[in-house]
């Protein structure tokens, strides 16, 4: 028996290594990944030119606290706030942790307003972490139940409705933010209208609140370009990114700009390993090989093809509910709970996921190809409708 703690239901199998897009398990066995490890192996597996600057860096310092200057770091900080258009960057270790920065953030800016309760609007369906601010925060009962007391300080209003943030406005004094995701990834691979994402910043601007995008899943160029709040041509107060920032390194992010800017001083958050030279490294090496690869443009064009072939494929074919995403992050929505998918896609050689009962999850690396994105149809649409006659 594994002295492991059972909180995960884990697949029968063990990958032993990997190439580009595909896994070797430890029979010899071959998989497509189609998930890259949720949304985090951007470059796919064992890239020659990551692995070097890995194993370089690994070779000099991995670690030597933030109470020191990081060069690295202030370089990391640059490229990623001409990116997103934001000024500070704090780093962390994961995606909760660059959500409780943001969390932080808003309450300082709220107490900064005078307030003495600080409150957030935060989104059904929405899905920021598991620590207790950020399970508060989310939008999943699944997610909360057995850690109450939640933490309070969180408003909820319908994804993509602004006349219900409006109402919550209306009826609550002291809310100093809205927090959301761009794409809902937990939630069901839910992207945004634009407009609502354009009336957002002008409601969050005309009440003098924070704007905080959570791009922990849906930044770092998935979408088809670096942040997925860029499709509507909006600039957010604070984002948050993890996932794929280190491309398997764990490395988070918090990034804030405009009214959230300087908020924070020495003292008021940290981290013990956050930003350290192996991370960053990493960082640094995942967003040369981006831009160096075109791999952004390639996301958006791969996955337009991949959303029109599945549209296709499964069109008129009962229960099958939608295929909708942006870029290498899709959704394929059934009428019932297909769970089961994930084990006979991987009897097939496939790597999926099953988020929200009902929706296949597909996050390929962002160096998929024309010949994988072909394999991915021809593998999963026979799976969908064998399952679908069951």
């Amino acid at each position: 028996m594994s002295h492991l703690m059972n909180t995960y239901n884990r697949l029968p199998v063990a990958f032993c290594h990997g190439e580009g897009c595909y896994l070797t398990d430890s029979e010899g066995r071959v998989y497509l990944d189609a998930l890259a490890g949720i949304a985090v192996n951007t470059l796919g597996h064992a890239h020659p030119e990551f692995v070097a600057a890995l194993a370089e860096q690994a070779g000099k310092l991995l670690h030597v606290s933030n109470v020191y200057r990081i060069p690295q770091q202030e370089t990391l900080a640059d490229l990623l706030a001409a990116r997103s258009g934001l000024s500070e960057v704090f780093f962390c270790n994961s995606g909760c942790e660059a959500n409780e920065a943001a969390i932080k953030l808003a309450r300082m800016f709220g107490h900064k307003q005078g307030m003495d309760a600080p409150t957030m609007i935060v989104m059904e369906g929405a899905f920021h972490g598991r620590t207790l601010a950020t399970l508060s925060a989310t939008g999943s009962r699944k997610v909360q139940a057995g850690f109450e007391p939640l933490v309070p300080g969180f408003l909820r209003a319908p994804y993509g409705d602004l006349e219900a943030v409006r109402q919550v406005l209306k009826h609550h004094a002291h809310v100093t933010a809205v927090m959301l995701e761009a794409v809902q990834g937990e939630g069901g691979i839910h992207p945004l209208d634009p407009f609502y994402l354009t009336g957002l910043r002008e409601l969050c601007d005309e009440h003098n609140l924070l704007l905080i995008c959570d791009e922990v899943q849906c930044g770092m160029g998935r979408t088809g370009k670096w942040f997925a709040y860029q499709h509507a041509g909006i600039l957010p107060d604070v984002v948050t990114v993890a996932k794929g920032l280190g491309s398997g390194v764990p490395v988070g992010a918090c990034l804030a700009g405009g009214k959230a800017a300087r908020l924070f001083g020495p003292g008021n958050h940290g981290s013990t390993f956050g930003g350290n030279p192996l991370a960053v490294t990493a960082a640094l090496k995942t967003i040369e090989l981006m831009e160096s690869g075109g791999l952004i443009a390639n996301a958006a064009r791969i996955g337009a093809w991949l959303k029109e072939n599945f549209a296709f494929a499964l069109k008129g074919l009962p229960g099958v509910l939608e295929v909708r995403g942006q870029g290498l992050m899709l959704g394929i929505e059934l009428d019932r709970p297909c769970g089961a998918l994930v084990g006979q896609a991987l009897a097939a050689g496939l790597l999926i996921n099953v988020t929200h009962d009902s929706v296949i999850r597909l996050l390929p690396p962002l160096i998929f190809g024309a010949r994988e994105a072909q394999e991915l149809v021809e593998k999963l649409v026979p799976l969908i409708k064998d399952f679908l006659k069951e």
